[in-house]
């Protein structure tokens, strides 16, 4: 294994850094106060190429392996400070665009996923519902096959984008008549123009509050046959592989998220004076930062090792469960390390710690809890 960039990589990666700082940054703390959507932001990053990077240039994008799109998402994780901005990214990109463009049709490609390249639409990914997150078999929406397609059935939430989206993927269970009635999970691309489909408004959130997050609900939808996405009964496929896609390339934003956040703290903790030294002197404030540098090496590894093992070809279920629940739970305490750090000004909003706080606290919930991930990992082992 050798994790070394190329020239080429470490040239993009130095580009996304300095585009992220120059360009993603401003207006920040109205943004996150006022929980608004960055719409020319999100172009901006679309014109870029960073909604693109992982998908076939014939639609758009980049071409690029998942390990230099792992490597681009550190970068831009570090260099913008809307987290809630990177991760609408993310969800849309592995969520959305990845499942369209590995099982999606021709005509699905051609309609939709060179517009979400391109930051003319934007998806949604509606799985999630009230009365089921990890437990997909207690999903409730339903479809039913009609002439010419599917009516569905069903409310979804907690749905990334749903706001501002203009297409759903959606997941519901098909009802089966060759089969005994067996109902098979099955996925659909459900534009915002449907008759019968409602995208709800934004939820008010702690953390990650550029992001919208809302409610997708479905009242005798009817969608053609030629939206469903793969074939009937391969939801849980399409869902357990944008999972895995998810888990490492959201999660390496996070990387260079605490990364940045570390050097916020060595800055602090050296400009500080208590007792007439700066406080990175004393032992008890340089080992919180010891833990935050050991914790970003060990996820990048981790992480990394997951984009090594994809571009082997080989299946990294257990693998990207480690990484999520490693750097989402690393992430969560050294944002609470950085708060104690800068002490009663890391309370305070306007100071890093504060928003990295709020925002790191999500990542032990999506994309699956830090339980599940504990689950799926135990189940790899045969426990």
């Amino acid at each position: 294994m050798d994790f070394a960039l190329t020239k080429e990589q470490d040239e993009l990666r130095q580009a996304v850094l300095s585009f992220a700082q120059e360009q993603l940054n401003e207006g920040l703390e109205h943004d996150d106060e006022a929980a608004v959507f960055p719409a020319a932001k999100w172009k901006a990053c679309a014109d870029f190429g960073l909604l693109g990077l992982p998908i076939a240039p014939e639609y758009g994008g980049q071409g690029a392996s998942l390990l230099t799109t792992i490597i681009v998402m550190e970068a831009l994780g570090k260099g913008c400070l809307d987290n809630g901005l990177v991760f609408s990214m993310n969800a849309q990109l592995w969520s959305c665009e990845m499942p369209i463009m590995r099982y999606g049709s021709e005509m699905q490609k051609r309609e939709w996923l060179t517009k979400l390249v391109s930051g003319e639409a934007i998806a949604a990914h509606a799985i999630s519902e009230p009365g089921a997150g990890s437990d997909v078999f207690s999903l409730k929406s339903r479809a039913e096959r009609v002439s010419g397609g599917y009516v569905l059935n069903g409310a979804k939430t907690f749905s990334t984008n749903a706001p501002v989206a203009d297409l759903a993927v959606a997941f519901a269970y098909l009802r089966q008549p060759e089969h005994n009635d067996r109902r098979v999970l099955t996925a659909f691309l459900v534009p915002r123009s449907s008759p019968g489909a409602t995208f709800g408004k934004p939820f008010s959130k702690m953390g990650l509050r550029t992001s919208p997050m809302g409610e997708v609900s479905f009242d005798d939808c009817f969608v053609p046959e030629s939206m469903r996405l793969g074939p009937e009964g391969a939801g849980a496929r399409i869902f357990n592989t944008a999972m895995e896609w998810e888990r490492a390339c959201i999660f390496a934003a996070h990387i260079g998220a605490m990364d940045r956040l570390l050097g916020n703290c060595i800055q602090y903790s050296r400009s500080r004076r208590q007792f007439e030294h700066p406080i990175a002197k004393y032992e008890s404030i340089a080992n919180r930062m010891v833990e935050m540098k050991v914790s970003i090496e060990a996820g990048r590894f981790l992480i990394y090792y997951v984009g090594w093992l994809h571009g082997q070809g080989k299946g990294t279920v257990m693998e990207s469960a480690i990484a999520k629940l490693f750097v989402s739970e690393a992430h969560k305490q050294a944002t609470l390390d950085a708060v104690q750090i800068f002490g009663g000004y890391g309370y305070m909003k306007g100071n890093p710690p504060e928003r990295e706080l709020r925002d790191a606290l999500s990542g032990t919930l999506y994309s699956g809890t830090s339980e599940m991930q504990r689950k799926i990992i135990a189940r790899c082992l045969g426990l």
